[in-house]
């Protein structure tokens, strides 16, 4: 992201429509809610006046789907992170192990694969290095849905796998890692717009060759940002004009820059935070032998169907996350 009062008028633009865009996504679907419980209230009211059977199963139903959106609208207040409205970028690399870590990993990218399918987002691979035998050496895929990141972010660890091993002869049960980190996507574009206020325009005489025309008039030019204090000044052109063009590229290449710095050190932040790939580290266990159980160790949840959550089924463990989360901040 660029600094404060780098953004062009063509990116402020986007960011309010952006922003109102939001907005209406919180409102309509606040609005839609109200309208259907005004309809379910005139429902009930008709049953307290006349028995109806058909008329009471079609009200059974709407409360049961009127519940199961006030919980999606529930958890939605719980995106509430500068970043959680975006889409994401999910990265995943096997831990210690060799082939059995190496095939978790390539797992896991399935798991998220079908996730994301399950919510009609669209999935892109940006990187994959499949291993020598089998798996995969390390994955990237985008994941492009409303609020992908904020959910996602709820898988950012270790992921611990027990199983009887396939590519173990004797069959013995073997325990693998995998790490997955998950980076809000954000715009690569960082366009420079410089406020002509924020500038302190000096000329003054050239220096060096130039002949007589360069001695006797202020040619050079030099430009300050004041507000980075970003300093460049050119003397190469004859006219005053050429050189004060040319250093307004040479400002305009270093606040390009010094954004793409600033950004840098945002995501190395953000990796500093990734852990070490293994047992201290781990979020959630998969155990596919001797029984079958997924144990998000963050939140305590169980679920005994594994085999379901590796097809996508992540809900509700994503979601015991972002409660719980929302309850310690």
């Amino acid at each position: 992201m660029a600094a404060p009062g780098f953004w062009t008028n063509q990116e402020a633009a986007r960011s309010t429509i952006d922003q109102a865009n939001k907005l209406k996504g919180w409102v309509a679907p606040w609005k839609a809610l109200d309208a259907k419980v005004t309809d379910l209230r005139a429902m009930a009211d008709l049953l307290e006046e006349e028995e109806d059977a058909e008329l009471a199963g079609e009200l059974k139903l709407a409360l049961d789907g009127l519940e199961t959106e006030i919980e999606a609208l529930e958890l939605r207040t719980m995106l509430q992170g500068e970043d959680d409205h975006r889409e994401a970028i999910v990265t995943i690399h096997p831990g210690a192990g060799g082939t059995e870590s190496q095939d978790w990993a390539e797992m896991l990218v399935r798991m998220y694969t079908r996730w994301a399918e399950r919510r009609g987002f669209q999935v892109s691979v940006l990187d994959l290095e499949p291993a020598q035998e089998a798996g995969i050496k390390r994955a990237t895929i985008e994941i492009k849905g409303e609020s992908a990141y904020g959910f996602l972010k709820a898988e950012r660890g270790v992921h611990r796998l027990v199983r009887i091993s396939p590519f173990d002869a004797q069959s013995r049960r073997h325990t693998s890692f995998a790490s997955v980190f998950v980076y809000p996507l954000v715009e690569d574009d960082i366009e420079i717009e410089i406020d002509e206020s924020d500038l302190r325009i000096d000329t003054f005489r050239a220096s060096g060759a130039g002949g007589q025309h360069v001695n006797k008039t202020d040619s050079a030019v030099r430009i300050t940002h004041e507000p980075s204090g970003v300093v460049v000044s050119c003397q190469q052109e004859r006219s005053q004009h050429k050189n004060k063009s040319t250093a307004m590229k040479m400002l305009r290449a270093a606040l390009y820059q010094r954004a793409l710095e600033v950004k840098e050190k945002e995501r190395a932040a953000i990796e500093a935070t990734k852990a070490d790939i293994d047992f201290g580290s781990q979020i959630r266990s998969y155990v596919f032998q001797p029984y079958t159980m997924v144990n998000d160790h963050r939140t305590e949840l169980k679920i005994t169907d594994v085999y379901k959550v590796m097809d996508g089924d992540l809900d509700p463990l994503i979601e015991a996350y972002l409660k719980s989360a929302a309850h310690h901040s």
